[in-house]
């Protein structure tokens, strides 16, 4: 039955039968077939097909959720019987919010590569609300998000503290100031935000509340890199974390204002699903720690 949930996924994920034949390495009418004992088991049609399009109805809707958690499920228990052979390898999944997941993850995965070739890890980065329901769902074996998250039916361990500040272009006026601004100065100043669902934005609304501050102009943007580009170019300011700018600093590209209060503390978190940790996922929670234990020295 594992295999017809995995074909019918895919026949989902492709929303065509012949691309999901070519990537099973399978012929189109064996996955016709696959679905077919796949409805004819549970007793109802799971796709509306026609010539342009393959599309869930109510109870693939269904079905495509389950699947995907029993699938993960599976795998889990693979992974668990080849620990017993004492090797770290096999594959993980993990997912990052966007500022660890861009400018701290490939550091630790390269490491990871270069001391345990045979573990295969795949990589999902997306906003740190995604995250934790991909890691809820199963789709992810483990999640570093930006915050810290707390939910009975999910473990979630803080490994790393990360410090945010506010940017501006390095031709700002304010820059020639000796003496520290106030938040207050800054509120005619307009704010580039990331969206609502980031682990950043979430992060700068808490700042915010904090100093009883309420920006008049925002501007939100989906994506780290255009805030900088946006500093840079002088539409306005950014609250963002040391990471992800530490090229621009030194580069002069952007610069950074001295405000009272700052620099603002979060914490990046492990979270994850599972009570059970496969070695290879236990080697990569080492690499990481142990990677972010050298950067805080």
């Amino acid at each position: 039955m594992d295999l017809h949930l995995h074909v019918f996924t895919k026949v989902v994920e492709k929303a065509n039968f012949s691309k999901a034949a070519d990537e099973l390495h399978m012929t189109q009418p064996a996955v016709s077939q696959y679905i077919r004992t796949l409805e004819q088991s549970v007793g109802t049609r799971l796709l509306e097909r026609s010539n342009k399009y393959v599309r869930l109805n109510k109870a693939g809707e269904i079905v495509y959720h389950h699947a995907k958690e029993i699938l993960a499920l599976y795998a889990k228990m693979q992974y668990l019987v080849d620990d017993l052979t004492n090797h770290a390898s096999g594959a993980i999944s993990i997912g990052a919010s966007y500022t660890f997941g861009e400018y701290i993850l490939p550091h630790i995965i390269a490491r990871l590569k270069k001391q345990y070739p045979l573990i295969s890890p795949s990589i999902t980065i997306h906003n740190t609300k995604e995250i934790i329901d991909m890691v809820n769902t199963y789709q992810l074996d483990i999640g570093i998000i930006e915050g810290f998250f707390e939910d009975k039916q999910m473990n979630a361990e803080i490994v790393s503290e990360d410090q945010m500040v506010i940017v501006a272009s390095p031709k700002h006026p304010f820059l020639t100031k000796s003496e520290e601004l106030r938040i207050k100065d800054l509120e005619d100043e307009t704010w580039i935000l990331r969206e609502e669902g980031s682990g950043t934005r979430q992060a700068a609304d808490h700042f915010f509340q904090l100093h009883e501050f309420t920006p008049k102009h925002i501007m939100e943007f989906g994506s780290t890199q255009v805030i900088k580009e946006s500093v840079e170019a002088g539409l306005g300011i950014s609250l963002l974390s040391r990471w992800t700018i530490e090229k621009e600093l030194t580069n002069g590209y952007i610069a950074m204002l001295k405000v009272q209060g700052l620099p603002f503390k979060r914490n990046f978190s492990l979270v994850s699903r599972s009570a059970f940790q496969t070695k290879a996922l236990k080697t990569f929670i080492e690499t990481l720690k142990g990677y972010m234990k050298e950067q805080a020295m």
